[in-house]
């Protein structure tokens, strides 16, 4: 008798850090709402009040954190969905060159944004 999971993929580095950063997001996510938007009055803050809130060095890295997952697991579910056309192994290579191209400039100009905040 054939075994039926012989033929089931296994989880890939990429479907791991795709459910990594989604735990990361939920993470963080929950923690940028707190901060900006139920413990602030109002709910929302102002430009002195986002470069204030900025400067402290553990909210950077939080913020900074929360680029990075959300870029990532944002280009790897695209990747993952266009990967379900059943792509050539080039065309794959391709689509993962493209992919750490536009997540580079994503991360790169978030990053030149909250400098511009920040100094």
């Amino acid at each position: 008798m054939k075994n039926p999971y012989i033929d089931v993929p296994k989880p890939t580095v990429t479907w791991l850090w795709q459910a990594f950063t989604g735990v990361g997001l939920v993470i963080l996510l929950g923690l940028h709402f707190i901060a900006n938007h139920f413990i602030v009055k109002a709910g929302l803050r102002d430009y002195s009040q986002v470069v204030a809130y900025l400067r402290n060095p553990v909210i950077l890295c939080l913020e900074v954190l929360f680029l990075l997952c959300v870029t990532t697991h944002a280009l790897l579910g695209v990747r993952s969905i266009l990967l379900d056309f059943g792509l050539s192994d080039t065309m794959e290579r391709r689509l993962d060159q493209v992919l750490k191209f536009a997540g580079v400039l994503t991360v790169g100009y978030g990053l030149v944004l909250t400098w511009m905040i920040v100094r």
